[in-house]
Parts: structure tokens; sequence; C-alpha cells
């Protein structure tokens, strides 16, 4: 396969490792898209957020939690915010955060960048590296009908491949609820073995010795920080 064989072979740095952080990041995922109609069958946003929080294990109750915390009269406020910084050699990241707290938010990551004796950069330093691209992967055994109703629909495919019973498409992350729409139409009970929208390095670079380590570490450091809810990075590790 080529590119989005490549990017779901990279894809994300996830953080969750630790089930309590992952918990807590679809808690408040679920919470934002339950926001104003906390009902699952008629808030599709939802509705693919906790089947996305579903196959990731979270429990029920959790799930459950957050829509009933939605109807209810919260004031949580959630940002999702991305900062860019420089990692050791050519590394670069963008870490992406949801929040309730800005200034703390900031203040741990740019601690970890400094422990590592790295930095933060501005908006836009690093992620004109990258491709903010939406891959949706399925399991599929004939293509071509759900190739040619995506393209019926006028809706531009970054990528479309199809290898051993598996499709992986690429499209603008503006474009991903209608490609999911079709797909639905098509396949009942379809299994996503990716849903993602993320930023992807345009290039990989290799580090090694003592600047594969320092990376490592700043990995480390960011993925726990429990706002923290992806990191993208261009390192082959």
């Amino acid at each position: 396969m080529g590119r989005a064989y490549e990017v779901r072979k990279a894809s994300i740095q996830k953080t969750g490792a630790a089930k309590a952080k992952l918990y807590s990041t679809f808690a408040k995922e679920i919470y934002l898209a339950a926001k104003g109609n906390p009902e699952v069958d008629t808030n599709i946003n939802l509705k693919r957020v906790v089947e996305k929080a579903k196959k990731q294990q979270v429990p029920s109750d959790i799930i459950n939690r957050a829509i009933d915390k939605a109807k209810g009269a919260s004031n949580d406020d959630y940002q999702e915010l991305s900062y860019e910084g420089f990692g050791p050699g050519s590394s670069t990241l963008i870490v992406k955060c949801l929040t309730d707290n800005v200034n703390r938010t900031v203040s741990f990551v740019r601690e970890a960048f400094n422990k590592c004796h790295k930095s933060l950069g501005v908006t836009n330093s690093v992620s004109y590296n990258y491709d903010y691209e939406a891959v949706i992967g399925f399991k599929c055994e004939d293509s071509d009908p759900i190739f040619e109703a995506i393209l019926n629909e006028g809706i531009e495919i970054i990528d479309f491949e199809s290898e051993d019973g598996e499709v992986v498409i690429t499209a603008n992350p503006s474009d991903a609820s209608k490609v999911k729409d079709i797909l639905e139409s098509h396949i009942s009970n379809i299994d996503y073995t990716l849903d993602e929208i993320g930023w992807y390095a345009k290039e990989m670079v290799t580090l090694e010795g003592e600047d594969k380590e320092v990376f490592e570490r700043l990995l480390s450091l960011l993925e726990d920080i429990e706002d923290v809810t992806n990191i993208y990075h261009n390192v082959n590790l």
C-alpha cells in the first residue's frame, strides 16, 4: 500500500496506555458531543464518539455518566488546543489537548519541553510540515461501489487504497462525516479499523543515540499530562 497505509502504520502516538487517562479523555469528548443533544439516536457525532469509546473498552458507566452530565446544568467548558514544538535533531511534534484550564495545560506542556531542553514553537511553526487529514479504515471485499458512491457525492478523495480485504480512505476532515454516512449506508454494522482525524508528517526522520533517548523521554513526559489526548510527530520509532 501507499501513503494511506503508511499513515495507518505510523498513525498517532496515542496516550491511552493508562486506562484511567483513556477513560478521562473519552468522558470529556462524550460530554462535549452530548452538550445540546444528549440523545445517541439523534446525535450522530455523539453516536460515533460513543462507538469509538466502546471499541476502546471504555466502561458503559463512564459513558453514561458523561452523557448524564451533559443533560444537567454543568458549566464545564472544555477546549481543544494544539501546541507545536521542536524536539531533538530534526524532530517536531504537535500536541493535542482537551482541557478546562488553558493556563494549567500550557504550563505542563512547556515544562515537559523545558525538562528536555527543547522548546515550543508559535502557531504554524511546525504544522506546515504536516497534512491535516481524516483517515478511515474498514473491512470490505468489494470496494468499487463505495468508491463510485463517494465520487458521485462530489467528495474529494485524497487517497483510496484496498488490499487484503481492508480499505483505507484518506479525505479532508470536513468530509469525514459524509464519507462515513456513505459507508454506513452500504455496509451494515460497519467495523472501523481506523477512524482518526489528525496531523500526519509529510516526511519522517530517524533519530539515533542521544537524540532518540531525549525524544522518547519527551514523549513520555507529554503522555503523563492528563490534558494531552494525542501526540503527532515525524519520528520513525
